[in-house]
């Protein structure tokens, strides 16, 4: 980033993580030369009409005006910087809005100060994901085109980023559309595994570590962990009351 300096406005209502913030950033970043300070939405717009910075820092939930207005009215006025949302609400419609303005990246409190500071700093160090301000038809697509290719490749070492490249949008969009449609990536992905698994049980010629390596799992302890977890019955167990004839043990 050599000697090229930014500002960076942090908009936050509690004033103690806000100073907090501030004091942590200060102290260690060397790309952040100009830190702007608002405590609501309509001191934030101001400072950034007035100073123009390159990178924001916002709380979603602020007196006067919310960040995701703060946002609205930025780009309105042409100048909406790099924004990184920060919320103590685990909302996801707040974090799918905030991408569909050009958020980079959405924050749940409590985070640690240098978690911040390096994703602030990652910024303005390099490309960013780039996210599509999608309608819902075009967003229905992307995710129906995203479950697809993880039936498809599950048996394989599979990933959140590995599937968004794919799709073509960020990893953090992507990983919203999972939360609201299928409870989360790892968690679909672990029950399409587990789904899969229980066809394989009734073939008495594959072990349960044989049908774990086949369904995408590198680990059979943590096969169990989960099979049970999706099924609440063990492997083991669920076997025994395929062979049994018990319908008892079979997945909802």
């Amino acid at each position: 980033m050599g000697d090229i300096r930014y500002k960076l406005l942090i908009a936050e209502d509690e004033v103690n993580i806000l100073r907090g913030i501030e004091k942590y950033i200060s102290a260690h970043t060397q790309v952040f030369d100009k830190i702007y300070c608002a405590r609501n939405g309509s001191e934030a717009i101001d400072m950034i009409l007035r100073y123009h910075p390159d990178v924001m820092l916002m709380d979603v939930q602020m007196p006067v005006k919310t960040g995701l207005e703060v946002m609205r009215d930025a780009i309105a006025a042409g100048v909406c910087p790099k924004t990184i949302i920060l919320s103590g609400f685990d909302t996801f419609s707040y974090a799918q809005q905030a991408l569909r303005l050009g958020a980079v990246d959405y924050l749940i409190k409590p985070c640690r100060s240098s978690e911040i500071l390096q994703k602030l700093e990652k910024i303005v160090s390099g490309p960013q994901d780039h996210v599509e301000n999608l309608s819902k038809a075009e967003e229905s697509h992307l995710f129906i085109t995203a479950v697809e290719y993880c039936k498809e490749h599950m048996s394989e070492h599979l990933t959140l980023s590995q599937v968004a490249e794919k799709v073509k949008v960020s990893p953090t969009y992507l990983s919203i559309l999972f939360s609201q449609n299928r409870g989360g990536f790892v968690d679909y992905i672990n029950k399409l595994r587990v789904d899969c698994a229980c066809g394989y049980m009734n073939d008495d010629t594959l072990k349960i570590y044989e049908i774990a390596y086949k369904v995408g799992f590198s680990d059979e302890k943590y096969f169990s962990k989960v099979f049970k977890k999706v099924t609440g019955h063990s492997p083991s167990s669920y076997r025994q009351a395929l062979n049994n004839g018990s319908s008892d043990h079979k997945p909802k």
